[in-house]
């Protein structure tokens, strides 16, 4: 097989052309959001809202609503009530996180087994993208758009918040606005990713690409193109890769992003494993051939 065949082929199957729509759009998204994730360590977050969303997607099944709506209703309501219990002043923010997702997914889990359904549970844990249609896609792409819009518009006072909230309320934002506008962004993100990789895997598209990033370069906007571009060579690598070895889709994205990673993690110039180990060398004879001072 050449080269052309094998990057067209997939594209002449109407399911797989849909496939590929959605995972650039999901991709994209997420990849931008995930830089305010890293710079705010806000990973546990992302994984929390993923899995908190189940119980929105059951309930839209029963009542004949778009997956898509039941998620993000699931998911702010989590982010609610994990800032309800954080306020508390009692309960860590790691401990409310934990709390609220495991009852919000064994929730989850309960409608499932008590409601009868023809939707297999392994396509809303582990996605179901080669399944999505274009009704699908125009959801995803609506909310892609919003939450792109607002981090690009919003983009400086939300660098302001990742580094100092402090500074950030000094010069006249409101950095609890702030934070909670980022958390209904990480909502939105996270039932675009859940069509692709599904409520289990979606942290990974949340986290890796802004992760990755942030080995290869120290400055936001580049961090941001990384970003985006990683997630995309991830996404469309791992989609080619699930056709043509048959494997899953969602698992074939992940993993190919998480190669990617460990790629820049071994050699990225600066921050990576082998530039760190030149840089001490380096610093190691400089030290070694500074005159003693008498």
């Amino acid at each position: 097989m050449d080269i052309l065949n094998f990057l067209v082929e997939p594209l002449t199957l109407p399911f797989m052309l849909r496939a590929f729509v959605v995972t650039v759009i999901a991709a994209a998204v997420c990849a931008l959001l995930s830089c305010w994730l890293v710079l705010l360590g806000w990973s546990l977050m992302g994984d929390a809202i993923s899995h908190a969303v189940l119980p929105g997607v059951v309930l839209a099944y029963i009542f004949g609503a778009p997956f898509a709506v039941g998620a993000v209703i699931a998911a702010l309501v989590a982010v609610a009530l994990i800032g309800g219990v954080r306020r508390s002043g009692r309960v860590r923010e790691d401990a409310a996180i934990g709390i609220v997702f495991t009852t919000l997914f064994a929730f989850g889990l309960v409608l499932i087994s008590v409601t009868p359904s023809n939707t297999d549970l392994n396509h809303i844990l582990f996605g179901n993208v080669l399944g999505v249609s274009w009704s699908d896609v125009w959801q995803v792409a609506i909310l892609a758009v919003v939450v792109a819009a607002v981090l690009l518009v919003k983009r400086r006072d939300f660098v302001l918040y990742a580094f100092d909230p402090g500074f950030a309320q000094a010069v006249g934002l409101r950095p609890r606005l702030l934070g909670a506008l980022l958390l209904i962004m990480l909502a939105l993100t996270s039932v675009v990713a859940l069509q692709i990789v599904g409520v289990v895997l979606v942290v990974a598209m949340l986290v890796i690409p802004g992760s990755t990033a942030r080995l290869i370069t120290d400055r936001f906007v580049p961090m941001l193109a990384v970003s985006v571009g990683v997630s995309l060579a991830g996404t469309l690598t791992g989609l080619y890769a699930s056709y043509h070895a048959d494997v899953s889709p969602g698992g074939a994205v992940v993993v190919t992003q998480g190669i990617l990673f460990a790629l820049a993690y071994v050699f990225a110039p600066r921050y990576g494993l082998l530039g760190r180990m030149r840089a001490r060398r380096l610093s190691t004879a400089a030290t070694k051939t500074e005159p003693v001072a008498s």
